[in-house]
């Protein structure tokens, strides 16, 4: 009799029964060494579709091809995909373009929710040289038949198994016909991200698939800076008072994002038990994976009580594209007749996925019949050597053409109701995509869509294919959801659980800058400006924070403020509040939040008053400053000396006194005292020029000189890190500072240059005596501290050069910690609403002796700042020269004789011979150049008559020989 037929009737621990008793029943005829065949103990013959035995070759197309099935009959998922995988054999049976003159013919076992008589259900099936096995629905069963088909080389065609690990090269004839959850768990970390939670627990049954599913979901939030926070693992059928246990223990942990990973047959006992709970309330969030939305569509009618189990909860389902298929084979369904005798009840995506399967195997089988392949089996010598074995192992065939039929499946392409079948290099259906739902009311809707090739989206996978591919993070949104307690405002994701412990605070123990952070005798037990700021910022924050300050050091002397950090990233302290620098090194074992307060590395060193100097007037402008304006003083002089030489007798006279004449105007002109007055017209343009430049470089020189003589100039042999570090010299660090390693580490500065001060007396007295007496040159701390130390000492020290460290104070908190992110906020709420100035106030108090000392050249005017001046200055006399040497070029040519005429040159130079335009020497320009420009003027006007006269004569003679 038909094994599968007895137990469809019964439940599931009823079948289970039946069927170890003939696996007892089994095993004891074997070991009683009687050799029953396998046809006879389990009622099953090898048939075909009349009945008659299949011989181990066929004919290239055969009337009759054998395929299996493999699952449970009596489950969620089974119930669907029975009658789809009837109804699929019958149509494709009907359908004459597909396998013309072969005959389906379905050979259904019944796994029983158990890999042992899984197994053996399989080991019968293939007695019956199947050419290949649709299921198992099992991933753990998957695992173990997946052996007996690699052996037999029969294709196993799985439409429910989602174990990522499936897909390894271990299990080569294993071909899956549904979504891979190595993309749901991508899927959620994206959802998990996309709202900001960095940590989830995960509640899974341990079996192969809630193993692999998970460890998977772990990867995939690692790459996005997100964790799971713990594995709360199920054993298969657990009761449900281990499941109230371990929901009691996950709601004591921080985390409020539980993702969800279970069997569709058990999973809603999870709900159940976190309803009474209270774990379905505000606060909280669930999101469980495509198991949820197969159970819900499977009912019929929808259940009120199982809906009010699971309100607020996110869903993932398979995506399945709305096309005519899908809505004809939904249409179909009520009708299906298989449907009641096999007992199934409502439609998921499984029933889908098992119906394509099926025409996979027979548009392949199709396709390999007409490539010239044959059906045949033959004995597997491995299984036919039994050594003296009872087990009759030698029934069992191996499918001849099973690694061509293998080839095929895996280059079809064809669409279905699921969608299209093609599968892509890693053997897995190309355009993984899924349906995100979020339940509430009496049903359910879809708040958007996930694809391996968009991520999160409200638009659907079918049309962002058209688009190119976008994976930005200002695409990845999802309609609003209703989350448990009926709230749209999205969780936190994490709380301080009730009965959790309180917050392990580190706060340093000082014994110096107590301002800081201190310790007290009265509760929280520290006092001081960082804890006065982590106070107030806790005090913003929308929940409680239970905590407890621990102080860390011994008290003698302050503490390492690296153990402290380190201490933070090993677990021994929640967080550490205190004066703590943010840099590199920390960053990278903690987390940080916002600094609170800027900080820098910076040098203070003994400083003295600069005595004055009887050469201090000449501090103002720089050597090049002096030399350019002296120049350009003796410059515009003579410039003005040529413009004026002509037409003012002022300067004119013997050479002697011009030259003093050129320098008495240059440089009185300094104090606008020259006496000698300007009567051309280009010399009062160039003084003007000049008299503005006089102005500027008058009042910058005033001013800076006023500057050196009354400000209190301050002097230090130290002029920054730059100067430190060269020389050999003690240098000064606070104990426990990370200035330390920063000048041993970046400065190459050696330790035994390094001197550990413990307070702020200590500062004052190693500056004090300085090197040569035992004490430091300078010292290296953080500028808060500084300001502090300097306000002490009545600016007997200064800093000097700039800050060569830019870094900041935050609180440090464990890798991941939310409570990181939350303070951040409250501290930027801090600064702006003025609270963070004000707790500075009340603590910090600062002299006026933060002044830097800088070098005394850095003050003086240089070149730089009046090279435009001189620029528009050397300008002007260049025009004024270039007019003034035209016009005396142009009247010295109106004075030089022109053909044969004689000019009269005599008239300037009596006495000299006459000579023409070619003979005309240097000198004689130089010699009219001297001449007043009154005699010049003179001269032009005696020459124009003459000229007339000249003109006149000719007409005159004529006049006088013409006759009477």
């Amino acid at each position: 009799m038909d094994v599968s037929l007895n137990i469809a009737g019964g439940g599931c621990a009823t079948r289970v029964f039946l069927m170890m008793k003939r696996v007892l029943l089994l095993l004891l005829l074997l070991i009683t060494g009687i050799c029953v065949p396998m046809e006879v103990v389990f009622g099953q013959a090898a048939a075909n579709g009349n009945g008659t035995s299949v011989s181990s070759s066929s004919s290239p197309r055969p009337s009759v091809a054998n395929i299996g099935s493999l699952f449970t009959f009596d489950s969620v998922i089974g119930r669907a995909a029975g009658p789809a995988i009837a109804a699929a054999v019958d149509d494709v049976n009907s359908d004459p373009t597909v396998l013309p003159g072969t005959r389906l013919n379905l050979i259904s076992h019944n796994t029983n929710c158990s890999g042992f008589l899984g197994t053996v259900e399989a080991l019968q099936l293939m007695e019956n040289r199947v050419v290949a096995v649709i299921g198992p629905q099992s991933s753990g069963i998957a695992h173990i038949i997946s052996h007996v088909v690699n052996e037999l080389h029969v294709p196993l065609l799985s439409f429910a198994a989602t174990d990522p690990s499936l897909s390894a090269l271990q299990y080569p004839y294993f071909l899956r016909t549904t979504q891979n959850d190595y993309f749901q768990m991508y899927a959620i970390a994206d959802l998990v991200t996309s709202y900001g939670w960095r940590e989830v627990i995960a509640i899974f049954v341990d079996d192969d698939c809630g193993r692999n599913g998970i460890s998977i979901l772990g990867d995939a939030l690692a790459k996005k800076r997100a964790k799971i926070a713990y594995k709360a693992a199920l054993t298969p059928g657990v009761p449900r008072s281990q499941i109230s246990d371990l929901l009691l223990e996950v709601n004591q942990m921080e985390s409020r994002v539980y993702v969800v990973h279970v069997n569709p047959d058990s999973g809603l006992s999870i709900f159940s038990v976190a309803k009474s709970l209270h774990m379905m309330t505000k606060g909280y969030v669930w999101i469980a994976t495509d198991w949820l939305p197969s159970v819900l569509d499977s009912l019929e009618p929808d259940d009120t009580d199982t809906m009010n189990l699971l309100q607020g909860v996110v869903s993932l389902r398979h995506h399945n594209p709305e096309t005519d298929l899908k809505r004809s084979f939904m249409s179909r369904w009520s009708n299906l007749n298989h449907k009641k005798s096999i007992g199934a009840s409502g439609f998921n995506s499984y029933a889908l996925y098992a119906y394509d399967t099926v025409w996979l195997a027979a548009r392949a089988l199709d396709v390999f019949l007409n490539e010239g392949g044959n059906l045949s089996h033959s004995t597997d010598p491995k299984l036919s050597d039994t050594k003296g074995s009872a087990m009759n192992l030698a029934s069992l065939r191996v499918f001849d053409g099973g690694q061509q039929f293998l080839q095929t499946l895996l280059r079809m392409n064809f669409s279905g109701p699921s969608g299209q079948i093609q599968f892509d290099l890693d053997r897995n259906l190309v355009r993984p995509a899924y349906d995100v739902l979020n339940i509430g009311g009496t049903g359910s809707r879809r708040i958007g869509y996930w694809s391996n090739y968009s991520g999160l989206s409200t638009i659907s996978p079918e049309v962002l294919y058209t688009k190119p591919r976008n994976n930005s993070s200002s695409n990845q949104h999802l309609s609003s959801v209703i989350w448990p307690g009926e709230t749209s405002l999205v969780p936190r994701g994490w709380v301080f659980p009730e009965n959790g412990k309180p917050l392990r605070i580190a706060v340093p123990n000082r014994i110096s800058y107590q301002q800081f952070v201190a310790k007290d005798k009265n509760p929280p037990g520290v006092r001081g400006y960082c804890i006065d700021v982590f106070e107030a910022a806790i005090n913003l924050l929308p929940y409680p924070v239970p905590r407890t300050y621990m102080l860390h050091g011994d008290g003698k002397r302050n503490p390492e403020y690296n153990e402290i950090v380190q201490a933070v990233a090993q677990d021994r302290y929640d967080a550490a509040v205190g004066d703590v620098t943010i840099v590199t090194n920390r960053t990278k074992i903690v987390d940080f939040t916002q600094p609170f307060m800027e900080s820098g590395l910076v040098v203070v060193a003994p400083v003295k008053e600069q005595k004055s100097s009887p050469w201090a007037f000449l501090k103002p402008f720089t050597i090049q400053m002096w030399l350019v304006t002296g120049a350009f003083f003796l410059f515009v002089g003579a410039v003005v000396w040529i413009l004026e030489h002509r037409m003012n007798r002022e300067f004119r006279g013997p050479p002697s006194q011009q030259i003093m004449t050129i320098f008495w105007f240059s440089f009185s002109t300094m104090f606008f005292s020259h006496r000698e007055n300007t009567v051309s017209t280009l010399g009062r343009f160039v003084l003007i020029i000049w008299l503005f430049v006089v102005l500027i470089i008058n009042s910058s020189y005033t001013a800076s000189l006023t500057s050196i003589l009354t400000v209190q100039q301050l002097t230090s042999r130290i002029e920054g890190i730059d100067s430190l570090v060269s020389s050999n010299e003690p240098i000064g660090i606070q104990d426990g500072s990370f200035a330390r390693n920063y000048l041993m580490d970046e400065l190459n500065i050696a330790g035994s240059r390094l001197v550990i001060l413990k307070s702020q007396q200590e500062y004052s007295t190693a500056l004090q005596l300085g090197p040569k007496n035992g004490g430091v040159a300078a010292i290296v701390d953080e500028l808060p501290y500084i300001e502090l130390f300097l306000s002490s000492t009545n600016c007997k020290f200064r800093t000097v050069g700039q800050e060569f460290t830019k870094s900041g104070w935050g609180f440090a908190f464990q890798r991941d910690s939310p409570l990181a992110v939350d303070l951040s906020t409250a501290i930027l709420q801090l600064s702006e609403n003025g609270d963070l100035q004000k707790i500075h106030n009340k603590w910090l108090t600062h002299g006026d002796c933060m002044e830097q000392i800088n070098e005394i050249d850095d003050s003086r005017l240089s070149l730089t700042s009046f090279w435009g001046l001189f620029l528009i200055c050397g300008i002007s006399c260049f025009i004024a020269l270039t007019t003034f040497c035209c016009k005396v070029i142009f009247q010295f040519r109106r004075f030089t004789p022109e053909g044969g005429e004689e000019a009269e040159v005599d008239e300037i130079q009596p006495g000299r011979p006459r000579r023409s335009l070619h003979s005309t020497s240097f000198k004689d320009l130089i010699d009219f150049v001297d001449r007043k420009e009154a005699e010049i003027k003179e001269m032009l006007k005696r020459k124009s008559s003459t000229d007339i006269k000249r003109q006149a004569s000719p007409s005159s003679d004529v006049h006088a020989n013409s006759p009477a």
